[in-house]
């Protein structure tokens, strides 16, 4: 996408909806001259989920503006653990854990950062580079004391903690000095003057900005003056959050969340949601989303906005391979040309359907009677049942209509010699797997 440079990334953000909060002056700095901003990651699982995406994109949207991105990714933060949002202690994982988790996040951010940029290339930096160097003592005299624990206690991520009976760690408590500290060491190290991330992190971002404040605070030295900006929380019209509640945990990981799952979370979104996340998720244009609107409001049938998002972001996210894949797939799924898949993208698709086990001898040479294989798939309350029904046409093997109640199911009738389908109905579906 082209910028325009008489365009503040800040007008931007403002009608995509994406500007929650920002300390003043936000405006003013970004009008000027280009920033170098950053965004943390915690490495708490192998992969990040869409709720991720915001921060994400807002680099790539920085990067696109000619700021400079950086991407923390918190190996030694994630040993700690953000209590931000969470009612209970976080599990506290082991080094090697983190460090798997730390090299995964990497490869995935580097699919949506530009590091080889002529002009303003992005940078990603693991937190340990600074925080496993820091001695204890050192740390407490230098930057501890420009903590006060009043203020720390009435930051939301603490307060609710204190409500309950399990409280809040001493280790959990020092998160917000640690993510201080981050932006202390950004700051001095690559100029960076701006902290971004969701509206849950303001506290602790606004916690780096007066660490900065107070260490450089000589009002004729440049460094000091520094900016943080979040973005909404994510949710749907309902109040749910996006990525690990609604649809469960939606990541970005093709291996958590296969293109088609994923271009089907996006496809599913309410009528009332989708404008919104196509302002939140994509560089679609205004004109553009809001032609998308009109269409959505007059003619909501034809989902004109939604197959335009799902397209949108799981191009971004798998790219044009892992769209043709999930639209092939989708296109199987609803014609029901199970045959066309392979057999690991029928259990995809089928994700919680029972599946039945069965011995290949069973198959072999005239096969087993359709009747008794869906008896045995538990697709009719008895042989009676599944009989009456295949006189109703009522069942479907693979994509083929059942005619024939004396039909036996052969080895062949397996796709690649593996599983098969049965479907009574429209949307009752059994797997049948064979076993040697």
């Amino acid at each position: 996408m082209a910028i325009s440079n008489k365009t503040n990334i800040y007008d931007e953000l403002v009608w995509r909806e994406l500007l929650y909060d920002s300390t003043p002056g936000v405006f003013k700095r970004l009008a000027d001259n280009p920033v170098t901003c950053y965004n943390g990651f915690d490495p708490t699982s192998p992969s990040l989920h869409v709720g991720n995406l915001i921060p994400i994109t807002g680099l790539m949207r920085f990067q696109k503006y000619g700021h400079t991105p950086i991407a923390i990714i918190g190996g030694g933060t994630g040993m700690i653990g953000d209590p931000s949002g969470k009612s209970e202690e976080r599990q506290l994982l082991d080094t090697n854990q983190v460090e798997e988790n730390v090299e995964a996040i990497k490869l995935q951010l580097e699919k949506f950062l530009d590091i080889n940029s002529k002009n303003n290339p992005a940078k990603l930096i693991n937190n340990t580079d600074w925080l496993r160097q820091e001695k204890l003592i050192d740390f407490l005299r230098n930057v501890g004391k420009h903590f006060n624990v009043n203020n720390m206690l009435s930051k939301e991520s603490v307060k609710g903690r204190l409500d309950r009976e399990s409280g809040i760690s001493f280790t959990e408590f020092s998160y917000q000095a640690l993510q201080a500290y981050d932006f202390l060491m950004l700051h001095e190290k690559y100029g960076c003057e701006l902290q971004t991330g969701g509206s849950d992190q303001w506290g602790n971002i606004i916690a780096g900005v007066n660490l900065i404040r107070k260490i450089h605070n000589n009002k004729n030295n440049s460094k000091g003056v520094v900016h943080g900006l979040v973005y909404p929380l994510i949710t749907n019209s309902l109040g749910e959050k996006i990525g690990k509640s609604i649809g469960g945990n939606i990541t970005i990981n093709p291996k958590e969340t296969s293109p088609y799952k994923f271009y089907q979370f996006f496809l599913n979104t309410a009528d009332s949601d989708v404008i919104y996340y196509l302002k939140l998720f994509t560089d679609m244009s205004k004109k553009t989303i809001d032609t998308l609107e009109m269409i959505t409001n007059s003619e909501p049938k034809k989902r004109s906005a939604q197959i335009a998002l799902s397209e949108n972001i799981t191009t971004l996210v798998h790219g044009d391979s892992g769209l043709q894949t999930a639209m092939r797939v989708t296109k199987a799924f609803f014609s029901g040309d199970f045959n066309s898949l392979n057999p690991e993208e029928t259990l995809d698709v089928l994700k919680g359907a029972p599946i039945t086990q069965i011995s290949k001898t069973l198959v072999e040479g005239e096969g087993i009677p359709f009747i008794e294989l869906a008896f045995a798939a538990k697709m009719g309350s008895s042989k009676s049942d599944v009989r009456r029904t295949v006189i109703q046409g009522g069942f479907y093997l693979n994509s083929l209509n059942v005619e024939d109640q004396n039909m036996k199911v052969q080895l062949s009738d397996f796709n690649k010699g593996t599983l098969l389908v049965i479907r009574r109905g429209k949307k009752n579906h059994s797997i049948v797997k064979i076993i040697e």
